[in-house]
């Protein structure tokens, strides 16, 4: 009994850009019996990265170089791990500390992710660009998977040369770089991890697949808590094997309520409802 009018002409220089479809109800009075007309109205989203040949999705030779510098430094330790080992005949030690540098990583990415997911923005000294990105994320999170190695990788690898390079250079004991080289390698790769984890796994390569069924990288399902209300888990992106600890034992909760008391602040997940964390989802025109 009320008229739809239908859209057209809806603009397709978009390209990938999503359609977002809203109704409101407008009361007119064309006739006596007062007759209400039920009014679609489309409103076109153009998100952000949304295209696959975005330049701020692309890799820059900057982003390469650091890359290669955070990679070069970390095989550096990694070989003075295994000449150290090889030339004191120690096995076992080596392999005990790179696996406690594997555990400990996943748990450094989560308290890393906590930390920029909750505190700061994009004014923030050194890490604001990466702030900002960690916001856009929870909003558009399937652009992780749009972004090049590089260009998702070059800040933690640029942090890495310069905390593990000196230690290259004034530290020669094998069981530290057994720890180190394996700590940094996870910590550089940890944003790939992070991608791959937002990956279908028909597209992802059958290896990292079978990692992620065995637990040793984090897995979609494992993450997908964390891009759900109200967004405060599952901040662990190496293998996830802490989330649940951290999780159950409510230990971000713990450290928030300390933080809050201690100076006032309080973290982004503790505003409800967060609407600049409600995921949008990429809908193409064809789609629409």
């Amino acid at each position: 009994m009320y008229p739809l009018r239908p859209i057209t002409n809806i603009p397709r220089s978009y390209g990938p850009s999503s359609v977002r479809i809203t109704c409101s109800v407008t009361t007119t009075n064309p006739h006596p019996n007062h007759e209400k007309a039920l009014v679609l109205e489309q409103r076109l989203v153009n998100h952000p990265l949304s295209k696959d040949n975005d330049p701020t999705l692309q890799s820059t030779w900057t982003h390469r170089l650091w890359v290669a510098a955070g990679s070069t430094t970390v095989f550096a330790s990694f070989a003075k791990s295994f000449i150290g080992g090889f030339g004191s005949h120690l096995w076992l030690e080596p392999a005990l500390a790179s696996y406690a540098g594997y555990v400990l990583a996943d748990l450094g990415s989560g308290v890393y992710h906590w930390a920029i997911d909750n505190y700061g923005d994009k004014s923030t000294p050194l890490v604001g660009a990466q702030l900002e990105a960690s916001q856009g994320h929870h909003k558009w999170p399937w652009t992780i998977t749009k972004r090049q190695f590089a260009n998702n990788s070059h800040t933690i690898a640029r942090a890495i040369t310069f905390t593990v390079l000196p230690l290259n250079l004034v530290i020669n004991n094998p069981l530290f770089h057994s720890f180190v080289s394996i700590f940094a390698f996870c910590i550089l790769l940890s944003q790939q991890f992070h991608a791959w984890a937002h990956g279908t796994t028909s597209k992802l390569p059958p290896l990292v697949v079978a990692l992620q069924d065995m637990g040793l990288l984090v897995s979609r399902k494992h993450h997908l808590g964390h891009h759900q209300a109200p967004y405060n888990s599952n901040y662990c992106v190496v293998s996830g094997a802490w989330n649940k600890v951290l999780d159950e034992s409510k230990f971000f909760e713990a450290l928030e309520m300390a933080l809050y008391f201690q100076f006032g602040v309080r973290p982004r997940s503790w505003n409800e409802p967060n609407s600049d964390w409600a995921e949008e989802t990429e809908i193409s025109n064809n789609q629409a």
